[in-house]
């Protein structure tokens, strides 16, 4: 009997992170299916054993600036529904650099006064489908995909615009489609562009999310099957020995140390202050007879120039040591990550007491190991302040947070005093405040990608 064939859309490097270095491909192939990926990246997956095919996307300008307008759309139009402000802050302003991307950014605008409304929010969806039917991109994936006559299609990601011309050439042929929902905080952010016949999404305060925002899916069309991205911090066999981790980046074997993990510019464009603020603490708890160094693990889109003064005036405290990943880009969908990242961020977080950041999500990454998160939460002293980075616990996604599954960081003065805690830290109430919440986002820690396969084999 020839096995089913499962085709996976790798739009960008999230999708290699979350469905190739993980569990996922073992469980496709346990599950009796043909796996085969549509890949989007310069990585070449077939030299790691995997069978590939290239995809070469080229969507339509028009389709993007409709995109553009449909994110700002939903974002007035959850700010109205939801009568919550805040949706405001997530829209990103176009640039104005140059006489074309002025004329793209009116063209988005009119467009997103035009399709106001529930309605026209409809009505550009319809839009977007049918500018990628015209396009040569979309001719193609009809053609790819008469040849290869794959038993279902799973896209790894929800936002590219290079994902939609595969999708919609799937559901025009009759082929089932499904798409991961990869992040915890991109439902509000309004980041849904393609629509699949199933959503597969981390837990159900996700499941929840995805219905009140797109009120057209039904019940039946999502199922809660957890992320594969922190599978990997339950492997032991990934795990250096101290001893090995030590030697391996020159850290110093007496010392204890705390990871600084850095934000993008755009979240955090102040990091490297935060970073230094942080240093001048350790030292100063140094001075009073404590042994502290930091680990800085930079964003992986930050290529940036930005921390290297603070890095070589602590050098004697701290070490970076940057994330496994290729490229320069600046942007997620540039920027691709190697598979040995992945041990990397968990021996990080296995050899480290706590993690110190700027919201980052790295606290589920700390709390899988047991390690506390201090969230950084003051405003720095700074003429040229491009950002509250405040505001960014009053989003959507922070909502759920119970108070004290953090350290909170309020002022400069208690960076020190809550070092110490961590480092003496025995109250297992916040660490278990943090696990909750991490089980409220993310169900399933250990058995996302059987959970996937699961329901990948369950609706097709």
């Amino acid at each position: 009997m020839t096995p089913k064939k499962l085709l996976v859309i790798i739009p960008d490097g999230v999708g290699l992170r979350n469905f190739v270095y993980t569990n996922f491909p073992d469980e496709v192939k346990s599950a009796g299916w043909e796996l085969v990926y549509w890949n989007a990246t310069g990585f070449k997956l077939d030299e790691l054993g995997f069978k590939e095919i290239s995809l070469k996307p080229k969507p339509r300008a028009w389709t993007d600036l409709l995109k553009r307008a449909k994110i700002n759309l939903e974002l007035e139009y959850f700010e109205k529904k939801f009568n919550e402000p805040v949706y405001k802050k997530y829209k990103f302003s176009s640039s104005q650099n140059g006489l074309k991307n002025k004329l793209k950014g009116l063209i988005v605008s009119f467009l997103a006064k035009k399709y106001e409304g529930e309605k026209g929010l409809d009505k550009l969806r319809t839009l977007i489908q049918n500018s990628e039917r015209k396009s040569e991109y979309y001719k193609h994936c009809i053609e790819v995909l008469s040849q290869e006559k794959p038993d279902a299609i799973f896209c790894t990601n929800q936002r590219p615009v290079n994902a939609i011309s595969p999708v919609l050439a799937a559901q025009d042929l009759g082929i089932p489609t499904s798409c991961f929902i990869f992040s915890w905080d991109n439902l509000p952010k309004a980041t849904k562009v393609i629509d699949t016949d199933y959503y597969l999404v981390w837990s159900e305060h996700m499941k929840d999310e995805l219905l009140r925002y797109y009120p057209y899916i039904n019940l039946e069309q999502v199922k809660i099957t957890g992320t594969p991205q922190f599978e990997i911090h339950y492997k032991k066999s990934v795990v250096l020995p101290r001893e090995s981790f030590v030697s391996k980046y020159n850290l110093v074997s007496s010392r204890e140390y705390l990871c600084f993990s850095g934000d993008d510019i755009t979240t955090s464009p102040h990091d490297e202050c935060f970073l230094r603020d942080v240093a001048e603490a350790v030292n100063q708890l140094n001075e009073k007879g404590e042994n502290i160094g930091i680990i800085f693990r930079r964003c992986p889109v930050d290529f940036s120039g930005r921390y290297d003064k603070v890095l070589q005036e602590f050098s004697e405290i701290i070490v970076s040591i940057d994330p496994d990943w290729t490229g320069n880009g600046d942007s997620w969908n540039q920027a691709m990550p190697k598979k040995d990242d992945m041990a990397l961020q968990t021996n990080i977080a296995e050899h480290c007491f706590m993690v110190i950041n700027v919201a980052s999500s790295m606290i589920f990454d700390f709390a899988t190991k047991g390690k506390p998160c201090a969230y950084l939460n003051y405003l720095l002293e700074l003429k040229d302040q491009k950002k509250d980075i405040r505001e960014i616990y009053s989003y959507i996604h922070f909502k759920t947070i119970p108070e004290n599954a953090v350290f909170w960081i309020n002022n400069k003065e208690e960076i020190g005093d809550i070092i110490q805690q961590a480092l003496e830290d025995t109250n297992k109430e916040r660490l278990g405040m943090a696990m909750s919440w991490f089980q409220q986002i993310n169900c399933c820690a250990t058995e996302a990608s059987k959970n996937i396969v699961h329901q990948l084999d369950q609706i097709n």
